[in-house]
């Protein structure tokens, strides 16, 4: 028994020491490095890259809608004493670009969509035109090459602020970087086959998805857009029934435009179901719980675009 219990503590022993040696060295051993996103996407990225070596923080509450929520003036006051913000721009968040010129000169900002091509909204079917700065598509994280993009992005921002860990961060990167490749490929085969390729969507937020899988995307409106007009829905449920459309994508907190997109091609005499495209800028507490993350997600997403291209191309 005590031959057993000295095994038994040498490996504990030895499982103690290589955990020590994996995690992180604190920038501060007090606070540690702390870090505020501006949505959830690029929190779960950040808190991916990071780990164990990093505080990280969504300063947009679970649920809310990314496009109108604002921060209170205690969120600036905590944000003021990270070390790091990450944003995205693009008019994602209409709040950031007036915020960032006040905060701490050594607080590092990361705009994650540097070096990466912009859509307009002339990618979509929408009322906005390509020269119309809301038309501008901030979605990038959509495509899982810009994903990755992101991700070394956010990697590369804590290197440059914590390089004695640039190791964990690097090795974290390359693990996420391979999911981001492994999607892709799921994408590609799974929506090789269909010859019919249009999805129609509440908003025009999936142009990189669209144009990175030669999808085509109709949307009733932008993400500004808060009421479609009534000629615009009688053209989109037009588009509906000439194109065999069987399914219209919702953001999940535009149903109620789904719902009502839907009865004008009824009525056309089109049958159609209504479906959940997500795009990935707010999660639900629910969903959290769950587990879900941007991979996880996605995939979803996958699925409910072949499901509708199936009933498209039966």
């Amino acid at each position: 028994m005590k031959k057993l219990s000295a095994y038994l503590f040498g490996f504990i022993l030895m499982f103690s020491l290589m955990f020590g040696f994996s995690g992180c060295e604190p920038k501060d051993q007090e606070q540690g490095l702390k870090v505020y996103t501006s949505f959830y996407t690029l929190y779960d990225f950040a808190t991916k890259i990071a780990q164990d070596c990093a505080k990280v923080y969504n300063i947009m509450p679970a649920g809310a809608d990314a496009h109108s929520w604002t921060p209170s003036p205690k969120d600036i006051v905590n944000l003021n004493k990270a070390d790091m913000f990450i944003y995205n721009g693009l008019g994602m968040e209409h709040w950031t670009e007036q915020v960032v010129k006040t905060l701490d000169s050594n607080l590092l900002i990361v705009k994650v969509s540097e070096d990466i091509e912009v859509l307009g909204g002339d990618q979509a079917r929408s009322e906005h035109n390509g020269h119309d700065h809301e038309a501008v598509d901030p979605h990038i994280w959509l495509s899982p090459k810009n994903a990755k993009v992101i991700l070394e992005n956010i990697k590369d921002a804590f290197v440059q602020i914590d390089p004695d860990n640039s190791e964990k961060y690097e090795s974290n990167y390359n693990y996420y970087a391979e999911l981001c490749d492994e999607l892709d490929n799921q994408f590609q085969s799974g929506l090789e086959d269909f010859s019919r390729r249009d999805i129609v969507v509440t908003k025009n937020a999936f142009s990189y998805l669209c144009k990175e899988y030669n999808l085509t995307q109709t949307a009733l409106g932008s993400p500004h857009e808060t009421n479609p007009s009534a000629e615009k829905f009688a053209e989109i449920a037009d588009f509906i029934k000439n194109n065999n459309v069987k399914v219209i994508f919702y953001e999940p907190m535009s149903q109620n435009f789904a719902q009502t997109l839907a009865m004008e091609a009824s009525s056309k005499g089109a049958q159609v179901e209504i479906k959940v495209l997500n795009p990935l800028e707010s999660l639900t507490q629910d969903d959290l719980k769950k587990g879900n993350d941007y991979f996880k997600i996605m995939r979803d997403n996958l699925d409910a675009i072949k499901y509708a291209l199936n009933k498209q191309n039966g």
